[in-house]
């Protein structure tokens, strides 16, 4: 069998180093994971080419979006937020889900983030719509945004009134005023916060979807204040969990084999060339 993660830039991408090792933990020696460039442009005529051999797919940005038109059913949950970033392949016919919500959700609870009373999600993009809905799964009915530009936000502000939140959208500069919560959740790109790190610095708990370089400073600094901290790997780590579950169908998935395939990768990457 065969799957793939796909996406423009997908050179970088972490899901082969998971998924490969998942399938050798598995036993699943026939089944073949890769990493293929595919923008959106180019998405109609991928999908159209695959063929019974195909489990799933993987998508990554720019096409969490793109893709929702062309399945034949989406999950509930992938329409609330408005991005598929799975597609099970079965019976001839697209599927199309949201793990990233898994993921979220299943990172803090590894990290022993307890259910918070109130959050502010950082970011307007599609990462910040699965946070809205990992959030609503533990048990909020409310949240903060905090945006660079709140006219971008409009958007992050759908998700939420199709998740059925209520939404208070704040500017970053803004941003002390949106910190009395139990949880912070930064879904903005390396280096985008790392002038916030003094102001999140005292926040009890602070989820950075980034991965590397990690910490960032914001993670650095709530940790050093003594707050609990997530990386953005347990999220990958995690959505990915559960796309393997989907597209074999198994529930007997090596998670750590996952977590040290991926982080030895991330090693691989940040040591120095020679």
């Amino acid at each position: 069998m065969r799957a793939a993660v796909l996406g423009s830039p997908i050179v970088h991408s972490l899901s082969p180093h998971l998924h490969r090792a998942a399938h050798e933990g598995m036993g699943l020696h026939d089944w073949r994971y890769e990493a293929i460039e595919c923008d959106e442009a180019g998405l109609p005529g991928l999908l159209a080419g695959l063929d019974g051999d195909w489990a799933g797919l993987s998508l990554t940005m720019p096409l969490k979006r793109a893709v929702m038109p062309l399945l034949d059913t989406v999950s509930d949950l992938a329409v609330q937020v408005g991005g598929v970033n799975t597609v099970i392949l079965r019976d001839g016919a697209r599927h199309g889900h949201n793990t990233d919500v898994y993921g979220i959700v299943q990172a803090l609870a590894e990290a022993g983030v307890a259910p918070p009373r109130a959050a502010t999600v950082l970011g307007g993009g599609a990462t910040a719509a699965s946070a809205l809905a990992a959030l609503r799964e533990l048990g909020l009915g409310e949240a903060i945004l905090v945006v660079r530009d709140p006219a971008r936000a409009w958007e992050t502000a759908e998700v939420a009134e199709r998740l059925g939140m209520s939404l208070s959208v704040r500017t970053l500069d803004k941003l002390d005023t949106a910190l009395e919560v139990d949880l912070v959740v930064s879904t903005l790109p390396s280096g985008a916060a790392d002038d916030l790190a003094a102001t999140l610095a005292g926040v009890p708990a602070l989820f950075d979807v980034v991965y590397a370089p990690w910490p960032t400073r914001p993670a650095a600094a709530v940790a050093g204040r003594g707050g609990i901290v997530v990386g953005g790997f347990p999220m990958l780590l995690h959505q990915a969990v559960r796309q393997v579950e989907m597209m074999t169908g198994r529930a007997d998935v090596p998670v750590e084999a996952m977590r040290e395939a991926g982080k030895a990768e991330i090693v691989r990457r940040a040591a120095p060339a020679e």
